[in-house]
Order: C-alpha cells, then sequence, then structure tokens
C-alpha cells in the first residue's frame, strides 16, 4: 500500500507524490495514516528542510475513496486522517504544493494549510462537503472566511462551486498559475530549492509566528469540524448522498 504514496529524498528536499492514477489519486486510510508517518518523520529529521506535495501532472487527488471511506469511516479523532490534519498542522518546515486537474473535498482544505500554492491551468478545486451530506473538514469553516471573506467562502463550502487554477489565483487560494502540470511541478521544485538555500532555523521561526496568533483557534476548529463531520457520517441525509455518489 505504501507505493501509492511515493517519497523522495533530496539533498534537503522531501519530495511527497500521490501516486494511485487509476483512482485520481483518491485516499483511503492506509494513505492518510502513511502521509501521516511522513510528515511527523520530515518534521523531526534534520535532513529534511523544505517539503512538496504533489500528484501525477494531471491530477492531485479526487479527495476520499468512497468505498473505502464508507467501509471504514473516521470514528473518532484518532483515526487516519486526523492524524494527517494534526501531522501538517505542526509542520515548521515550509510545505508547498503542486497541484494539477482535480483537487477535491480534502484536496482543497489541505491547500490551505501549505506556505506556498502552485496550481495548473487545468486545476479543478471543489469542496462539494454539503452535497455529500457532510460538512466542512480540515478548518476550512475558519480558515476559507478569513481568506476569502464570507460570501467568497460560502460559494466554495455552501454551493459547490469548482474554481479553476486561474480563479484560484485570483481569489488567493493559490499563489501562482502554471500551464500544465509539468510545469506546475518542476516551479515548485525551483521554488523549493531556493527556500532551501534560506537558513533553515530562520524559516522554521518565521513560520511559527505566521502560524501562531490562530493555532489554538484553528486547533479548536478542526476537532470541533471532525466530530460533526462523524456525527454527519450516521445521519440518513449523508448515507443517501454518499450512496448516491457511490452509484455514479
Amino acid at each position: 500500500m505504501t507505493d501509492l504514496i511515493q517519497h523522495t529524498l533530496d539533498e534537503g528536499l522531501l519530495t511527497v507524490r500521490l501516486n494511485r492514477p487509476d483512482k485520481l489519486n483518491a485516499l483511503t486510510n492506509a494513505m492518510y495514516a502513511r502521509l501521516a508517518q511522513l510528515f511527523e518523520m520530515a518534521e523531526q529529521d534534520p535532513q529534511v528542510a523544505v517539503i512538496v506535495l504533489t500528484g501525477s501532472s494531471s491530477c492531485f487527488t479526487a479527495g476520499n475513496d468512497l468505498p473505502d471511506f464508507l467501509e471504514r469511516p473516521p470514528t473518532d479523532l484518532q483515526s487516519p486522517v486526523f492524524r494527517m490534519m494534526r501531522a501538517v498542522m505542526a509542520l515548521e518546515k515550509p510545505l508547498i504544493a503542486a497541484v494539477a486537474g482535480p483537487a477535491i473535498g480534502i484536496g482543497t482544505t489541505l491547500l490551505l494549510h501549505c506556505d506556498q500554492v502552485l496550481v495548473s491551468r487545468d486545476a479543478k478545486l471543489r469542496t462539494p462537503f454539503v452535497a455529500l451530506g457532510v460538512c466542512p473538514e480540515f478548518g476550512a469553516s475558519l480558515l476559507l472566511p478569513q481568506l476569502l471573506g464570507h460570501a467568497r467562502a460560502a460559494q466554495l463550502l455552501l454551493c459547490n462551486q469548482t474554481l479553476s487554477g486561474e480563479q484560484a489565483v485570483q481569489w488567493g487560494l493559490a499563489t501562482e498559475l502554471c500551464e500544465d502540470g509539468a510545469q506546475c511541478q518542476a516551479a515548485a521544485i525551483t521554488l523549493a530549492r531556493r527556500l532551501q538555500r534560506l537558513p533553515a532555523e530562520a524559516l522554521r521561526v518565521s513560520k511559527r509566528l505566521l502560524k501562531a496568533p490562530q493555532r489554538e483557534a484553528l486547533a479548536a476548529t478542526v476537532s470541533t469540524e471532525g466530530l460533526l463531520f462523524i456525527e454527519r457520517l450516521n445521519s440518513a441525509e449523508a448515507k443517501a448522498a454518499l450512496a448516491s455518489a457511490m452509484r455514479r
């Protein structure tokens, strides 16, 4: 299973790649557990200076793998997906995302925790939580209104709007627009190497300061969202919506 999450460490740069192309890089519990392990290891490993997270040149991730998700849903905040969230939020080393094609659900909310997000023109960001009968996760109900204002956050979280790569940059969800997935990934590596040449401890301290003002509020929001998400999964509404999505 671990080959579905590939990683390479090259002179201080850790590249983590989602590698499940036949399922649009949909994430299973085992993949969340592996991602959590890699991020935890990266934070502790002095050889890692910068992390790049990506998928293929045509797909970031379709979000949760629904069959796996419904067979083994999260039951508490110790479930693999929440361990992965905590590992990402604990990172003091720079995290860069290179996003091409679909970035659905947690594929979008994860980007809110990255220090830089590069997207291709064909990127498609969407958070279909309400459409699936559940609720926002990974702090999206706090971070998106802060970043976009209430109305635009509601377009994403309530209205199921899809953003293109160009719109993601215009709205401030991404920092750089690239022509295609290959260029996006190459640009992310270039940026990572540039950060890598900077004093490492100064980077860590600066990132810690950037995150500090809302660290407690974010952790509380992620926990509240997570418990409500688990509760919603057990609702008749969510069961019907997810069953319908499975049939499509």
